[in-house]
């Protein structure tokens, strides 16, 4: 069945009468192109739904990037449930003054009362809910919960990057981006460095020449504050020691920006977003492109957010 916007509204009338918590009003605007956000939707970051003539169905947080585009039916009438259970559980903890528990787990009860499939997906983070995410370990591709606390303030460092590959070492990975070899060779653990007594400058100065590294599984790690020149290696040079993938988090303390930057193979992993801001996450919403490329995190996330929901506020 090819889906128009009849077929939608259909459809969601249909879930809406067996439901206690949905209603026609709740269903998002929808229209013929991504130009019409404002005029149709209104609120800015509300879902908006962008219908092709082929009955390709394209969803829009704000007029410029699309976050899911799909032919199934049941899809959009998920997405467009989720959107209308995550509002519902905002205004529920606007009311009670903020003493709602876990936002989080109150949208996938809400969802298991409209049909127990949707729960399930909105549990697993992902379009299909077929794969359940683990518990949150410390993989930073994975598992996201264990840095979202203590990194708040840029401490220790303002850039924390990954890197996995063949035989990579944190040692040589630290003097590509122009570590002191003698100081790599000394070693020195980061109490050491905030407790050095009688130094003629304290340490916020020496932190600015300081980096920490390491390995965790199969990651080699480096945190270290940004000053030129040419503390960060280029791809080329990282691709000679046998690295296939990084991860990089950075922070500018001065404008709050956090930024997400994911490679494998050389090659820049955005799902044609472009820079990736980590600001846009709202709790309960996936920040990512859904289906896409980045869509693991999407479920890393949601797993963080039911493991930790003390982290989202």
């Amino acid at each position: 069945m090819q889906i128009t916007e009849d077929v939608l509204k259909r459809a969601w009338h249909q879930i809406a009468a067996g439901s206690d918590l949905l209603n026609d009003a709740m269903f998002p605007p929808t229209g013929t192109s991504p130009d019409q956000y404002s005029q149709r939707a209104g609120d800015p970051g509300g879902l908006f739904l962008v219908l092709d003539e082929d009955g390709t169905v394209h969803g829009h947080h704000g007029p410029y990037a699309s976050v899911f585009t799909t032919r199934d039916l049941d899809q959009v009438l998920y997405f467009a449930a989720e959107e209308a259970v995550g509002r519902l559980v905002e205004r529920t903890r606007s009311s009670s003054l903020g003493l709602a528990t876990n936002l989080v787990t109150e949208q996938a009860e809400m969802l298991d009362r409209i049909a127990p499939a949707w729960g399930s997906r909105f549990r697993s983070g992902g379009v299909d809910g077929m794969h359940a995410s683990q518990p949150c370990g410390r993989d930073p591709l994975e598992r996201l919960a264990w840095i979202s606390d203590s990194w708040r303030d840029q401490d220790p460092y303002t850039h924390l990057a990954f890197f996995r590959g063949k035989d990579v070492s944190a040692e040589q990975i630290a003097l590509l981006h122009g570590a002191d070899p003698e100081q790599i060779a000394t070693g020195m653990r980061l109490a050491d460095l905030r407790g050095m007594e009688g130094s003629s400058r304290d340490y916020g100065d020496l932190a600015w020449e300081s980096c920490c590294l390491g390995q965790a599984g199969d990651w080699a790690f480096l945190m270290y504050h940004e000053t030129p020149p040419g503390i960060r290696a280029d791809h080329a040079t990282l691709a000679r020691p046998g690295v296939t993938e990084t991860v990089e988090l950075s922070a500018t303390m001065a404008k709050a920006i956090y930024s997400f930057h994911y490679t494998r193979d050389g090659r820049s992993i955005d799902d044609g977003w472009g820079m990736l801001e980590l600001i846009w996450y709202k709790e309960g919403r996936a920040p990512y492109y859904r289906g896409g490329q980045l869509d693991f995190l999407n479920q890393a996330i949601r797993r963080a957010e039911l493991d930790h929901p003390e982290l989202g506020r």
